[in-house]
């Protein structure tokens, strides 16, 4: 126990400059809750134990991530000494060591504070603060180092001198503390400031003044420190994630044309010799394989995209993709989808719930809801598979080497066996057996000179 790590996170802001009925913890990121790469550093550190202190919209955190962490409330804002009072209970027979982090800095990386705590624990302290240099330190507590260069004190902005002003090296709002010294001293800070609240760096305050050990860590990019306050920090994180998610990928073998215009999720996974270009957008637990192509214009969710294959202006969701596959322009695959290997889907055709085989093409504005399609099988312009009755959704199957003509209805249920013909212009009601042609059109009828009458 002695050596092992638990966290409190600060969550408990009302964020009024986000303007939200939404938490602010809760606004996303390249798809994910600011507060969720926490909860992630954290457990990338081993973090024994996770307790988020809440308040305004509570019940919003408490519902999204009960698995994550326990909570305790802080019904006033008095500060984030006060803050971390409020977890007190919940460290009560525990000997180790406590990060302190926020909930509003989803840059944070798992190396830097696993640095932190290997910093902390080998130095030997009893309380541990992580800093970085601003060139613009304004709002920032200012960190104030002695003749020896040890820390001294922690000045938040309203209370810091002109001189002070000027310092550079800043409290990120990061610290580790032994548990049982942090939670002792808590009760002997005081809220003689200009805001009248308790804050924790003054904890540091009480510990130089009983000659306990107080230990500072400067990190290597200030960037990861950056707190979202408002929706325009919100998209300067989410830019410098994205720069660093596309550099990485680009690392690693990846083709991005456009890291400006490509986002992708970080739960995403890319092979190597991938091409993205502009405007696309890889979201959720996707998988791209080797030689894929994807964009411009092209967003892809939650799915896998097999080898060599390529998607071009259109959408994916949920759905598998085997290798050599031609997608677009323009066409949607909706959820639970099942594409094998040489198909083309293309220009607006919109696919759902289908199973389609090797081979098999609709080229061009087609609906296939609901169905089978086996393999080489040949979907002309402008068929429908009609799934819905209007209570009820129905299955199509059509079986391998059927041909079905442009501007086709398969009223569902329907079978269209092996090597089965629809002639262009059907609406097809019944099963069409194998080797055979249907006609089902209404009768032509022509009535000459019938305009001039």
């Amino acid at each position: 126990m002695k050596n092992s790590v638990a966290a409190i996170v600060l969550a408990a802001g009302k964020g009024s400059r986000m303007k939200s009925k939404k938490s602010k913890v809760l606004h996303t990121i390249l798809g994910k809750p600011m507060l969720e790469y926490i909860y992630d550093v954290l457990d990338q550190s081993n973090a024994e134990k996770i307790v988020t202190v809440v308040g305004h919209q509570k019940e919003q955190i408490i519902d999204k991530f009960q698995n994550r962490s326990q909570f305790v409330t802080q019904d006033e804002q008095l500060g984030t000494g006060h803050a971390v009072m409020q977890g007190e209970e919940k460290f009560k027979n525990y000997s180790g060591h406590v990060l302190i982090l926020c909930g509003d800095t989803p840059l944070l990386t798992s190396g830097t504070i696993n640095s932190l705590i290997k910093h902390h624990i080998e130095g030997g302290y009893q309380g541990t603060i992580l800093t970085a240099l601003q060139q613009d330190p304004t709002g920032y507590g200012r960190v104030i180092r002695g003749a020896d260069k040890n820390v001294i004190s922690v000045v938040e902005q309203k209370d810091a001198t002109e001189e002070q002003k000027n310092i550079k090296e800043v409290n990120t709002g990061i610290f580790i503390f032994q548990s049982k010294i942090l939670f002792e001293l808590l009760h002997k800070i005081q809220n003689n400031n200009a805001q009248g609240e308790y804050y924790l760096p003054d904890v540091l305050k009480v510990m130089l003044e009983n000659s306990l050990e107080v230990g500072a860590m400067q990190m290597k990019d200030s960037t990861e420190m950056i707190g979202i306050n408002d929706r325009v920090m919100l998209h300067d994180a989410q830019k410098a994630m994205q720069k660093a998610i596309n550099l990485a990928w680009m690392k690693k073998g990846v083709t991005i044309i456009d890291p400006d215009s490509t986002y992708i999720d970080p739960t995403c996974q890319i092979s190597q010799d991938v091409t993205i270009h502009p405007m696309t957008f890889i979201k959720g637990n996707t998988v791209i394989e080797e030689g894929a192509e994807l964009g411009p214009n092209t967003t892809v969710v939650d799915s896998e995209i097999g080898e060599n294959t390529s998607v071009v202006q259109s959408s994916v969701q949920s759905s598998k993709l085997k290798s050599g596959i031609q997608i677009g322009p323009y066409t949607h695959i909706r959820p639970n989808c099942e594409v094998a290997d040489s198909v083309k889907l293309g220009n607006f055709v919109e696919v759902k719930n289908a199973k389609i085989g090797t081979q098999s093409k609709a080229a061009h504005l087609t609906y296939l809801g609901d169905c089978t399609i086996e393999e080489n099988v040949n979907i002309g312009c402008g068929t429908i598979t009609a799934n819905y009755d209007g209570k009820q959704k129905h299955h199509t199957l059509i079986k391998k080497g059927a041909f079905i003509g442009s501007n086709s209805n398969l009223i569902a249920p329907i079978t269209v066996g092996e090597q089965g013909f629809v002639a262009a212009g059907s609406t097809v009601t019944k099963d069409v057996p194998s080797d055979s042609l249907v006609i089902a059109r209404g009768k032509e009828v022509v009535r000459k000179n019938w305009i001039k009458k």
